[in-house]
Parts: structure tokens; C-alpha cells; sequence
């Protein structure tokens, strides 16, 4: 189930939106410190983290799901923000560098064909950034978040499906330690609460954040289609004739 554009926008607008804003975004930017003369395309609702990657960055767009709905970004310039359905993104192949994903894959009911699809307009040695709630984290529990809204994972899920939809894992993190409640002194305190709680407690983050590499050589067994399995089964190798040299 996707959550309201409204929802999510109205969110971000709250002091509570606002810090996980900033929490997230300090751990985004440490694992893409440098995005110059690249292209960012972001999916889902990505818009309150792209702002922070637009300096220098050749090309940064957006796409919002036509289950979720659009608004119009960045607020103060022309568009850069596109509706189209997940699983069939308007972008030919290889034409980003760097893919953001944020409030879509929990939602989205076809994670396979979305994650295909972020393969096929990655370019080649491109790397995919997923932000995803954490099954654990006491955010998935918060109805009044829009992380609590579909599907939640664990490191160890978030890792084996990337695997397996042909990217290599690179790197991760785990923002979001704060409760999901507004208190004044978490604005001051929240970067040191993030910092204590990565180091001692990563399992009940409230969010989960995996970088991966689009992978570009052969591709698993498993991962081709039934077709395709069953053509190379029949396959045997050609036995030498004698009478040639």
C-alpha cells in the first residue's frame, strides 16, 4: 500500500519530519559525499533527500509512483519530478549514475520488476542507494510515520534481495535512533543519540540503508528466466571427431 503524496508531504513539514529528515540525510551524505558531473534520479519520495545532492551533481530528477501520487519539485524552479509507474520508468537504459530509493520499495507490490528496472537505467558501474524501514526499529510501529506504511526489512533481507536482482551490496548503515515521537531536546541531542545507538544498538535503527553496485557480469543460474534455465540444461558439449586434427 502507498502512502498519500499529501501524507508524505505534510509529514516532512512537522518538526518530527524534519529531524529524520536531517538524520537520514547525515548518514546519506556520508556514503555519496561527492556526486559531481553525475546524474541522480531519485524514486518513491525521494524529493526531501535530493535537495542535498544537488550541488554539483550533473543532473538530479525525480520520479514519484502513480500509486502515490506527484507534487511539484523543487518548489521555487521549474519541475524536475516525473509520475510514472515503477516498474516501467521513463528513462532509456544506462542513462543514470546514482539511484536514491525512499518510501518505494516497502510500498511498491512489484519489488522484482522495480528492482529490474533500476538495473536497466543504472549505467554500467552505477550504484543504487536504498532507504527502507527497519523490521525492527520502533518507526515501524508509528502510524503516525509513513515509515510504518507496507513492507519493513531486515539488513539480512534488504542484502539477499539486492543479491539476488543482480547487485553487489557495497556498504550500509542505520539511521534513525530516535523514538518516533516530537521532544524539544532531541534537536539537540539527536546526533549524539544517532551516534550511540550506531555503534551499540544498529539492530533497532528505524530505518535500514544499503548501497549497492549494479552488477555486469554473468549473471546467477537462478537468475535467468524458466526459459532460459531449461535451454542451457539441454545444452552438451560437442564431442571431438577423431578425423580432425
Amino acid at each position: 500500500m502507498w502512502s498519500d503524496i499529501i501524507d508524505l508531504r505534510d509529514f516532512y513539514d512537522t518538526a518530527l519530519g524534519r529531524l529524520a529528515r536531517r538524520l537520514i540525510s547525515r548518514r546519506l551524505s556520508l556514503i555519496w559525499p561527492d556526486l559531481k558531473s553525475l546524474r541522480v534520479l531519485g524514486i518513491g519520495f525521494a524529493t526531501p533527500y535530493l535537495d542535498g545532492f544537488s550541488a554539483g551533481a550533473e543532473r538530479v530528477v525525480a520520479v514519484m509512483p502513480a500509486g502515490q501520487g506527484v507534487v511539484h519539485w523543487p518548489a521555487e524552479a521549474h519541475a524536475l519530478v516525473a509520475l510514472a509507474d515503477e516498474d516501467a520508468l521513463p528513462f532509456p537504459d544506462r542513462s543514470v549514475d546514482r539511484l536514491l530509493l525512499v518510501h518505494c520499495l516497502e510500498s511498491t507490490a512489484e519489488v522484482r520488476a522495480l528492482l529490474r528496472e533500476c538495473w536497466r537505467v543504472l549505467a554500467d558501474g552505477g550504484r543504487l542507494l536504498v532507504v527502507v524501514t527497519n523490521r525492527r526499529g520502533l518507526w515501524a510501529r508509528a502510524e503516525h510515520a509513513p515509515f510504518a506504511l507496507g513492507r519493513p526489512f531486515s539488513m539480512g533481507q534488504l542484502t539477499r534481495l539486492l543479491r539476488d536482482s543482480l547487485f553487489v551490496p557495497t556498504q550500509s548503515t542505520t539511521p534513525l535512533f530516535v523514538p518516533p515521537v516530537w521532544w524539544r531536546l532531541f534537536g539537540s541531542w539527536a546526533v549524539t543519540l544517532e551516534d550511540l545507538g550506531a555503534r551499540w544498538f544498529p539492530t533497532f535503527a528505524g530505518v535500514v540503508v544499503i548501497e549497492a553496485e549494479k552488477q555486469i557480469y554473468a549473471a546467477p543460474f537462478d537468475a535467468l528466466p524458466a526459459r532460459a534455465r531449461r535451454a542451457l540444461a539441454r545444452v552438451r558439449p560437442r564431442r571431438p571427431d577423431p578425423t580432425v586434427p
